[in-house]
């Protein structure tokens, strides 16, 4: 990939610009991969199939052909804006950023949201047994033609909540953590003159607690015997939500491009 292409692709006015900062990185289910330059970057990066295996050369390869263009790309801006890269404090900036991570890691809703992932895993390991006897129960229905049943869809709506679950799992936390940062830059004047940040991100924390909400209680459908231990993660998910709400009071109103607007 050359610069040259970087730009055509950039130019695209079809592309919403900045939808991709403000997504859930699950291109498979978004409706907007095809006016998203990040994807469209993805896909022009590798669209070779071996470009796709990470233990593979080619992966590696266009890896660092990206790198090399992106920091080419990048001196040409700053030669344009005047920008003297060798009068800013790298180390300074470094450091004050190590500090915004450990800070925002132990806030109530980074905490909150880390214990959510362990909650996730801790349930799916107690559960195993209980996916077995499912796909069993399925495979009797189907066998047996039982009336008013419909085991395909079941399955397929157990399928699609466990995917929503795992996919969520730790984004949740890795959202709610960029939030916090952009919250403790924004009240250091470091971005005031940016639109504010930490609420599109904390939005987007908010959809996925939504999200994993309706998959915890469709999974609450599939298994009223763990209703208890379900019952425990939704608990703790609506409080994480009403926390974040409190925190980013601004968020649930952000207008993030593309998926809130109608161009």
């Amino acid at each position: 990939m050359d610069k040259e292409l970087i730009k055509r692709l950039a130019a695209n006015p079809n592309f919403i610009a900045g939808i991709y900062n403000y997504c859930d990185r699950w291109c498979e289910r978004c409706p907007f991969t095809s006016r998203c330059l990040n994807f469209a970057l993805g896909e022009e990066q590798f669209a070779d199939p071996e470009a796709h295996d990470i233990n593979n050369e080619a992966f590696w390869q266009k890896l660092t052909e990206t790198l090399q263009v992106t920091l080419d790309m990048l001196k040409e801006i700053v030669e344009q804006e005047g920008v003297d890269l060798d009068s800013l404090d790298v180390e300074e900036a470094a450091e004050q950023e190590r500090l915004n991570e450990e800070i925002a890691a132990n806030q109530e809703c980074a905490i909150a949201a880390a214990i959510y992932g362990d909650m996730v895993d801790d349930w799916f390991d107690s559960a195993q047994g209980l996916f077995e006897e499912k796909e069993n129960e399925l495979d009797l229905k189907v066998r047996l033609a039982i009336p008013n049943t419909n085991p395909f869809e079941e399955a397929a709506g157990l399928k699609d909540s466990l995917e929503i679950i795992r996919w969520y799992q730790h984004l949740i936390f890795a959202k709610i953590l960029r939030a916090i940062e952009g919250k403790l830059e924004e009240r250091a004047g470091i971005l005031d003159e940016l639109p504010k940040d930490s609420d599109g991100s904390a939005k987007v924390t908010l959809i996925a607690i939504d999200r994993s909400m309706a998959a915890w209680v469709a999974m609450r459908n599939h298994f009223p015997e763990r209703e208890d231990t379900i019952l425990d993660l939704l608990v703790h998910l609506d409080r994480l939500r009403r926390k974040i709400e409190e925190t980013f009071p601004d968020a649930r109103a952000f207008v993030r491009p593309g998926f809130d607007t109608t161009s």
